[in-house]
């Protein structure tokens, strides 16, 4: 057996089924793909699950992806999430790329806005409201 047909009975063994979207890649880049959706999917990284999966759940939302917003809402709660933690993440998520498309809108200059002064930023990031925070 290959490599490609390895990694088909793998995924469905670990998954119980093979995943559409590894049906719908070209077969010589399924074990690549798998390898990298058990590491950073399944495996243990230095981002621990709940946190990789609220990031995924973030990013999935602003990009509005209903299959990967389904799958990292499913993975969060699997994980530890809370409703709160949820409620909050969707806030946030809405919250900046609200303020993205502002600056975006308003044709901020990237440059000018980069050499703002950041003392009175970094000073307001530092309370221990903002920065010790736990999610």
């Amino acid at each position: 057996m290959g490599d490609y047909e390895n990694s088909l009975e793998e995924i469905k063994k670990t998954m119980g089924l093979v995943l559409d979207q590894f049906k719908a890649i070209p077969p010589d880049t399924v074990s690549h793909e798998w390898a990298e959706m058990k590491e950073y999917s399944f495996g243990e990284t230095k981002i621990p699950a709940k946190y990789r999966e609220l990031i995924g759940l973030a990013v999935a939302a602003s990009i509005k992806c209903p299959y990967c917003t389904y799958f990292h809402m499913k993975a969060a709660k699997m994980n530890g999430a809370t409703d709160a933690e949820l409620a909050e993440l969707a806030f946030l998520t809405r919250f900046t790329t609200g303020w993205s498309s502002i600056l975006h809108a308003s044709s901020i200059d990237l440059k000018t806005s980069r050499n703002n002064p950041t003392k009175e930023r970094s000073t307001w990031l530092r309370k221990p409201n903002i920065s010790e925070r736990s999610l």
